[in-house]
């Protein structure tokens, strides 16, 4: 036997005379090894922080964001990954921002932040904060939370400059949500994401769902408001909800798309560095009930595009030589680029004719 404390046997060897009984082995017989040393008892695991510690910890290391869109902005939050300024948020807090501001609510400091890249499927970005040192950086999970397990989603709620704690429990994993963008109204699909009943609230969103030690296990990104109406990203619950019901981007996928930004290079879906800039809106142009490229909706005035001649009502059908058939297929390729590439435009105008043009992409905000 072997195992805490195990007793020593008594061996008995039966001889045609008599009957021998073995002494006990003692440490003292050189020829048998000491026994094991008895096993230590598991430590038991320490106690959870109260919920007032779990805030303060947190507020120490999630900044609110604030991204100008003109006349308006948009709130937001966003957590410290690294003590020289990474910060990660949802890709709809920065999009179409002019400029964006950072404020630590523990410390006050205000920090003017670059967007160092991004992933609209997966809705993440990944921020630097200008002039930032020796941070305090949040803790993040190993393993994703057990459904049934307490959490606390915390952020900027309704951008009110101040964090707040929405508690609740893990509902689901693996979970497809469709939202809609409250700002213009478009709709795309998240999956992957943790379903939870959080109630978070517009301005939540970037910031981190913690569990019951204050590790980040997902980055608040969606509420909803019913089944077809949601309002968006972040989105609060309507007053006829009896349970609320959240999405945040499990932290595992976030942090993927933190080291694909690292490695400097682009994929279709993660857009590393400065925003490129063509100057067009566009939608999928469809005829037939199949896609024939992307509809051009309005071009802004000056921009590379204005400059090439393209107009409301053209239809983009290659970039690059490549063909685009999808709003989608543009997007991907402009994810590719940066400010200062030049390509290739085709495109058919609204009499089936078909142009090109050679043009430099400018500078433009996020995507």
């Amino acid at each position: 036997m072997t195992g805490r404390g195990a007793a020593v046997l008594l061996v008995a060897v039966a001889t045609t005379a008599s009957l021998i009984v073995s002494a006990p082995a003692t440490n003292d017989d050189p020829a048998l090894p000491p026994p094991a040393p008895a096993a230590a008892p598991a430590a038991p695991p320490p106690p959870p922080p109260t919920a007032d510690e779990v805030a303060a910890r947190i507020e120490s290391v999630i900044v609110l964001i604030d991204a100008g869109h003109g006349w308006t902005g948009v709130a937001g939050t966003g957590v410290v990954l690294t003590a020289d300024g990474s910060v990660l948020t949802n890709h709809h807090v920065v999009s179409g921002a002019l400029d964006i501001r950072a404020v630590s609510p523990a410390t006050g400091l205000i920090y003017d932040v670059d967007v160092l890249g991004y992933d609209r499927d997966r809705d993440i970005a990944v921020l630097g904060l200008g002039a930032a040192h020796d941070l305090p950086v949040a803790t993040l999970a190993d393993a994703p939370p057990a459904i049934g397990a307490p959490v606390t989603a915390f952020g900027n709620a309704d951008g009110g400059g101040v964090v707040v704690a929405a508690p609740g429990t893990v509902v689901a994993h693996g979970r497809d949500v469709v939202v809609r963008d409250s700002g213009d109204g478009s709709r795309h699909r998240l999956t992957g994401m943790l379903q939870t009943d959080a109630a978070i609230r517009p301005g939540d969103s970037g910031g981190p769902l913690v569990d019951a030690y204050g590790a980040v296990v997902g980055i608040n990104t969606a509420g909803a408001v019913g089944p077809d109406d949601a309002e968006g990203p972040g989105a609060a619950q309507s007053a006829s909800e009896t349970t609320p019901e959240a999405y945040a981007v499990p932290i595992a996928d976030a942090l993927a798309v933190v080291d694909q930004v690292r490695s400097g290079v682009s994929t279709d879906s993660v857009h590393v560095g400065p925003t490129p800039l063509l100057g067009i809106n566009v939608t999928t142009a469809r005829g037939g009930g199949t896609s024939r490229g992307a509809e051009i909706l309005w071009v802004s005035y000056g921009t590379p595009a204005y400059r090439a001649g393209l107009e409301s009502g053209d239809v983009v059908v290659a970039f690059d030589g490549s063909p685009v058939t999808s709003t989608a297929d543009l997007e991907d390729h402009l994810s590719r680029r940066a400010p200062g590439d030049r390509v290739r435009i085709d495109w058919r105008d609204e009499s089936g004719s078909l142009h090109t043009a050679d043009l430099v992409l400018d500078s433009g905000p996020v995507r």
